[in-house]
């Protein structure tokens, strides 16, 4: 969860750029709160300081959720990664 880039979704508040700091934050919070926490989303874009609106955090989240579910279904490639080290 702590890449940078824009999310995908189709709603407008979601095409906002994510800060790695940002994306930090989020995972924090998040991490602080928990997934059953009431008003997650205002909690968590409170905790941001305000960088982000509730409903900008919620579309980023959905959007990293969406990611992972295409992930496990085997729908995304693993990248081929230029290692250095022993073990190449």
């Amino acid at each position: 969860m702590s890449s940078g880039g824009s999310s995908r979704s189709n709603s407008p508040s979601s095409k906002t750029v994510w800060s790695l700091r940002e994306n930090k934050m989020f995972e924090d919070a998040l991490a602080y709160y928990g997934l059953s926490s009431p008003n997650l989303w205002d909690k968590v874009a409170s905790a941001m300081g305000g960088c982000k609106s509730a409903e900008e955090v919620r579309c980023h989240f959905q959007d990293l959720e969406d990611d992972v579910k295409l992930i496990e279904a085997g729908r995304v490639a693993y990248p081929k990664y230029k290692t250095q080290g022993f073990w190449t």
